[in-house]
């Protein structure tokens, strides 16, 4: 029963744990997997967090455990078989993003490529600075292209060469995907 404004403020000013985002998460039989419009407990669980404007993610333990003991392409056509894209961690991971606001970006060199999670908003020499906080302090612009891209023209070369390949500036609002390459001076 409180205002807007009062939920503002004990959200800026508190920890509590009852101010926290919820996931629920459901565990399934593997059966109704694949068809959780006729599972009652999963509706019944999505019913109480649809009434805390909260998300319920399914999963099924028995699967979890049958992918964790078999390889990536075993995994694919084992999801396919029970008629579904992803497994539930999967569908939970992205919950957790979307709930928590946080992107990914990527750094590619000839010798590694790497994920860096940040926030939804930040902007490029922010990013920049989760690498290393010289970065952000000498930040000069970013050289980026998208994941996208990349698996469509396949190499970082053919990109440049698609006319794919942005320079952008201190404004620019990180995307999901992106791939930087950082110019910096200290």
């Amino acid at each position: 029963g409180l205002t807007q404004e009062q939920l503002a403020w004990l959200k800026k000013n508190t920890s509590f744990l009852t101010n926290k985002p919820v996931i629920y998460v459901s565990n399934v039989s593997e059966d109704d997997y694949a068809n959780l419009e006729n599972c009652k407990f999963y509706k019944d669980v999505e019913e109480f967090a649809r009434k805390e404007n909260s998300e319920v993610v399914a999963i099924s333990c028995e699967i979890e455990q049958e992918l964790s003991e078999i390889d990536e392409a075993d995994r694919r056509e084992y999801l396919e078989s029970l008629g579904v894209k992803e497994s539930g961690l999967d569908k939970l991971i992205e919950a957790t993003y979307k709930l928590l606001g946080l992107k990914t970006f990527f750094t590619v060199g000839s010798d590694e490529c790497r994920a860096w999670t940040f926030k939804e908003g930040m902007k490029a020499p922010e990013c920049a600075g989760i690498i290393h906080t010289d970065f952000q302090k000498g930040f000069i612009r970013a050289e980026t292209y998208s994941y996208e891209d990349l698996v469509k023209y396949k190499t970082e070369l053919a990109v440049k060469e698609a006319g794919k390949l942005r320079i952008e500036g201190k404004d620019y609002v990180a995307k999901d995907g992106d791939i930087f390459f950082f110019r910096f001076n200290v």
